[in-house]
């Protein structure tokens, strides 16, 4: 089983950033992809962002290419991702998860708990 612990969120007003941070522990991450989730009240489970950790490969939702960056940690098991540009529809509980690489949300088995962001307007 692979751990995972989100930190990061917090309230932020529109056009600002944040950084969120997800440390990962357990076994061994280089057999996996580790990938960022968000999900609004009443919306589905969003993909955002993924990171294989194998060959450092991104891939990135269009909702947020050239807005959100994934940038793996050197020395740790630690995945960034730097959100720019923030608009008020990125409020969200942000998640980030362990597993094969994916789009889908229910293929990843291992999740974090979770951080919360929100910008105001």
């Amino acid at each position: 089983q692979v751990h995972l612990l989100e930190s990061g969120g917090g309230l932020v007003p529109a056009g600002g950033s944040l950084k969120l941070s997800c440390v990962v522990s357990g076994r061994s991450v280089n057999h996996y992809t580790v990938a960022w989730f968000r999900q609004a009240p009443g919306k589905e489970r969003e993909f955002l962002a993924a990171f294989d950790w194998a060959d450092g490969t991104t891939y990135y939702a269009d909702s947020v290419k050239g807005r959100f960056t994934l940038a793996r940690s050197t020395g740790k098991d630690t995945l960034y991702m730097t959100m720019n540009n923030l608009v008020p529809e990125d409020t969200a509980v942000y998640y980030c998860a362990a597993g094969a690489q994916s789009t889908v949300a229910a293929t990843y088995p291992d999740w974090g708990q979770g951080t919360q962001v929100t910008v105001s307007s």
